[in-house]
């Protein structure tokens, strides 16, 4: 960051300019100090300069950890309200925009002592956040917490936007959603918050890299997508780092990079048939849906269709073409990628009863294409989608009227609307067992209606469990582990999961 220039004078004589190499006016006055003491002693100014210009300043105080276009994180050592108000000072003598402050009270005592100076100096800041108190060994004093902080500041009236995080691990995630472009982001307090600023500037770090890599002026890219904004069910934490490509080179370089990088690579569509843990997911999570990947052509009875191209979308090109035989997918919510990959079906279909060929990328980017003969599929699973990416794919059909495929879609909504919730869900949960249906052995079991929190086995048909408002997939994964267990104990039957569940406990 940028230092500070300053004169200095001795007994009303200027003797000279100084550069300091950090910033803030609380700087220059602990500079003046070491100034005398050395002129004292006998130090050269020539010398006193030279030092103080190569000066960076001590660990943890205004330490950069990144400076970026985009987004610098500072971490400062300041806990007590005179140094915060020194260190956004400081800042706001570098930086114009948007001052983002995460803060953690240091002790208890401190925390009730101080409470109306906290409430004054966080002057300057656009958004601040709380975390719990560091109690560096002392106990707990009822009714004394980060929010006692957030309370006073609110009182206080200077800062508008405050908000109280008590959970550190987790701090990280919620601050990273919110930064933009521009933004300065402080982290203060004597405890463990600098460990907010690292995971952070690694992780910016890291999609700096992602952004060069993709090359891609309509790609996007973003810290911590919520995973529940991409899967029918509704549930799920964040993706380390999301990714949207728009050509199949760009995706390639993606997958290549992280290849190379041994970067975890988690390749997403629509997420219909998808349950992500409460954590998130590690790594990069690439979602292929926009640009060349939602691309649609016709030639003869075939229909070439990018990954991000949804079935409902295939089965209209296919109608508005004469062609028959897509009618099935007109109700299924995934899109061409994700159904390539599990060999999604319905209504006595599969994906690949209709695949010509399938177009693909390998884990070193290489793309290539391998027609259904070259491809192993079978129920729910295609061994050659496991390492390696979908990216487009010909699918046949037959000639028909449109009054044909009009009156064969039509059954097929019919079907699926009687016999499917509309509730969000991830499809059918369990694959079937054998002669009996998933479905129907649970109702048999007498499972419908069973729920954990706002997860809940549908009234209409027992392979779906559906998100009734706000669950968390840590209440799904336990209503379908009672599933199996009384699947198991009661019938012998012990039933695989369909859905594909992914990423982890912890927060990424």
């Amino acid at each position: 960051g940028a230092g500070t220039e300053f004169t200095v004078r001795q007994k009303g004589l200027e003797i000279g300019r100084v550069f300091l190499g950090i910033p803030g006016r609380h700087n220059v006055l602990n500079s003046l100090a070491a100034i005398a003491l050395a002129l004292e002693t006998g130090v050269s100014f020539d010398r006193i300069d030279e030092a103080l210009g190569s000066f960076r300043g001590a660990k943890r105080r205004f330490e950069l950890k990144r400076q970026s276009d985009r987004v610098t994180i500072v971490d400062d050592y300041g806990h007590h309200p005179s140094e915060i108000a020194a260190t956004i000072q400081t800042a706001r003598s570098q930086h114009a925009g948007r001052l983002i402050v995460v803060f953690q009270p240091h002790r208890y005592t401190r925390t009730q002592l101080l409470r109306e100076e906290f409430g004054r100096c966080f002057e300057g800041v656009d958004e601040l956040w709380v975390t719990d108190v560091y109690a560096a060994s002392e106990p707990p004093i009822p009714g004394v917490s980060g929010q006692t902080i957030v309370d006073a500041v609110l009182e206080n009236g200077e800062v508008e936007k405050v908000t109280f995080h008590p959970d550190l691990s987790t701090l990280h995630l919620a601050v990273g959603q919110k930064l933009e472009p521009g933004d300065w982001l402080i982290t203060l307090g004597a405890g463990n918050v600098h460990e907010v600023g690292t995971r952070l500037a690694r992780d910016f770090a890291t999609l700096d890299r992602l952004r060069e890599v993709l090359a891609e002026p309509a790609g996007l890219l973003k810290l911590y997508e919520p995973m529940r904004r991409h899967t029918t069910m509704k549930v799920g934490g964040p993706a380390q780092f999301w990714v949207e490509p728009t050509t199949v080179e760009g995706l390639a370089r993606v997958v290549k990079f992280c290849a190379d990088g041994g970067i975890p690579l988690r390749v997403v569509g629509r997420g219909s048939n998808l349950l992500v843990r409460d954590g998130g997911i590690a790594g990069v999570v690439m979602s292929p849906v926009r640009g060349e990947f939602g691309e649609i052509s016709v030639e003869g009875n075939t229909v070439r269709a990018g990954a991000g191209v949804k079935f409902k979308a295939l089965a209209a090109a296919a109608q508005s073409a004469g062609i028959g035989d897509f009618e099935w997918m007109e109700g299924i919510p995934g899109n061409v990628g994700g159904s390539l990959r599990m060999n999604a079906g319905a209504m006595g279909w599969e994906t690949f009863d209709q695949v010509v060929s399938v177009k693909m990328v390998d884990a070193q980017g290489v793309v290539f294409e391998k027609a259904l003969g070259e491809i192993r599929h079978y129920y729910r699973h295609v061994p050659e989608l496991a390492h390696n990416v979908a990216v487009a794919a010909t699918f046949k059909g037959t000639p028909a009227s449109d009054e044909e495929i009009a009156t064969r879609m039509s059954a097929s909504k019919e079907k699926r609307k009687s016999s499917q919730p509309v509730a969000a869900s991830a499809g059918c949960v369990f694959k079937n067992p054998g002669p009996i249906g998933a479905g129907q052995l649970i109702d048999q079991m007498g499972l419908k209606r069973t729920a954990r929190g706002a997860a809940k086995v549908s009234e209409v048909h027992g392979n779906f469990i559906v998100n009734e408002g706000g669950a968390t997939a840590r209440e799904v994964l336990d209503l379908i582990a009672e599933i199996q267990s009384v699947a198991l104990r009661e019938r012998g039957i012990e039933l695989e999961t369909e859905v594909q569940i992914i990423g982890q406990d912890e927060p990424v």
